[in-house]
């Protein structure tokens, strides 16, 4: 699906509708410490065997989230689209 890189939205910060420039959300590494990553290392020690936790099926596709920054203020917000789609693309609309 085609999102234009500019839209229209509403900024908190502002207090009113404004240009918004939209860029692709991308999520940062996963935790080294976290209490799964931490049990996962655990249980692999030793002669326990191999030990991953149970396969859960993931969907083939997510619901896009973008970035979006206000060109007033400079503030940042989540703009996520409520429909599942497999590929999105930033496109101008001039």
């Amino acid at each position: 699906m085609n999102v234009p890189k500019e839209i229209k939205d509403y900024c908190v910060k502002c207090n009113a509708h404004t240009q918004h420039k939209l860029k692709h959300f991308k999520p940062g590494s996963p935790r080294a410490l976290a209490e799964g990553q931490r049990k996962n290392v655990r249980k692999k020690k030793g002669y326990k065997g191999k030990y991953q936790f149970t396969a859960t099926i993931k969907k083939q596709n997510k619901k896009p989230t973008f970035i979006a920054e206000c060109s007033d203020c400079g503030a940042k917000h989540y703009f996520v689209i409520p429909k599942r789609m497999k590929k999105t693309e930033l496109k101008d609309t001039s």
